[in-house]
């Protein structure tokens, strides 16, 4: 029988401090579509005596790592950090979706979950006039990560941030081949052992290249490498100054670097992706870039900043279904974009990206609005 010693790790993670007040659930984007409860999952721990049973919990997985519920917890427990711990008992076990799996044997032999060869990983730039980080050095190391790697839509935005950089004259150069992933999702998983070694594997490389600031196109690469590295051992030694691209280009208008010569006249609403805002609390950079982009109207959703809705992307969402399909949250998001009445729909993320763009096509929405990138709308006012 697959079980976690229940009284232990109530200790480990806080748990025994829940007043099971449900603005956990309530909160939570996914309780509203499948069987998701943090409530429910805490309470049954704290009364399981000796051992809490994993069994079936397939529950466990619809979780997209969003931290609404950490966020509104009155008492600082955070109940996605108890579904991850959980998650790790399963994967340590074995029993996994046969997606999960695929994901993490390719980010193990591939360097990514896509499946995708490491020696592709740097042709979104084979025609740009970027710097190899490895052989020249730079100021920054742009850490593009893997959907911008590969996916095709990923790729533009990476490609209109180079000519935004570049035009602002940045000094920065990228892994390109040798870029391996960021293993965000990795640790969401549950797969510690994997995350363990990803990020020793990273960290060494980033300390033999003298990496000193880094910048990154993903919220989610952004997190992991700001928060989740120096947490084991293997990655005390990352020290680099982290940012955000949009924390960048919103530094880069500050500074008058970055200028534009043309418009972008349209209606744009903006999402806050859960990764760079309820984990990080970047609401501002982004929406500073939009407004300094001559002819943006930028028109805010209902539901914004903290109370952005989740786009369903996160916590290895990307790979695995969850008890309900349903009405996927993105769906909804674009929903509420409609109401706007924006002809735009942007965000900084390339899950959300991915899931955003997707769920307009799902409700023959492509004539009424567009999702870009952050990135692309700058780099079309250039």
């Amino acid at each position: 029988m697959l079980q976690i010693e229940s009284r232990t790790f109530a200790k480990e993670r806080g748990l025994f401090a829940c007043v099971q007040c449900g603005k956990c659930t309530g909160g939570c984007p996914m309780a509203m579509k499948t069987k998701l409860n943090p409530r429910a999952i805490i309470y049954r721990v704290l009364i399981a005596g000796n051992g809490f049973n994993l069994e079936g919990r397939d529950e466990l997985w619809d979780c997209t790592t969003c931290s609404t519920c950490y966020s509104r917890c009155p008492k600082q427990v955070n109940p996605m950090e108890a579904i991850v711990a959980m998650r790790s008992a399963i994967v340590e076990k074995g029993k996994i979706h046969p997606n999960v799996k695929t994901a993490l044997e390719s980010t193990f032999r591939n360097g990514n979950p896509l499946k995708l060869p490491r020696e592709d990983r740097g042709l979104w730039a084979k025609d740009l006039q970027v710097k190899a980080f490895a052989e020249t050095g730079a100021e920054y190391l742009f850490y593009v990560g893997c959907t911008p790697s590969y996916d095709p839509h990923g790729q533009k935005v990476a490609r209109a941030l180079v000519s935004l950089l570049q035009s602002a004259g940045v000094d920065f150069g990228i892994l390109g081949n040798d870029e391996n992933c960021c293993s965000s999702e990795v640790r969401r998983l549950g797969e510690v052992g994997l995350f363990e070694a990803m990020v020793e594997e990273n960290a060494e490389m980033f300390k033999e290249l003298n990496v000193q600031k880094m910048f990154t196109v993903s919220p989610h690469c952004f997190n992991v490498f700001k928060n989740d590295y120096h947490t084991i051992e293997a990655g005390a030694t990352f020290g680099a100054q982290v940012q955000h691209y949009t924390q960048m280009l919103a530094d880069l208008l500050k500074d008058g670097r970055l200028k534009f010569n043309g418009s972008f006249a349209k209606k744009v609403t903006y999402h806050d992706p859960c990764y760079l805002g309820k984990h990080n609390g970047i609401f501002d950079e982004p929406r500073e870039v939009l407004t300094g982009i001559p002819g943006v109207e930028l028109i805010e959703m209902d539901r914004s900043r903290e109370k952005s809705l989740c786009c369903e992307g996160g916590g290895g969402r990307m790979w695995v279904e969850g008890t309900n399909p349903g009405t996927r949250l993105a769906q909804l998001r674009v929903k509420e974009a409609l109401e706007t009445g924006a002809e735009v729909l942007a965000t900084a993320c390339p899950f959300c990206l991915l899931t955003l763009d997707e769920a307009v096509k799902h409700l023959n929405a492509e004539e009424k609005i567009r999702v870009l990138d952050v990135a692309e709308i700058a780099a079309q006012a250039l």
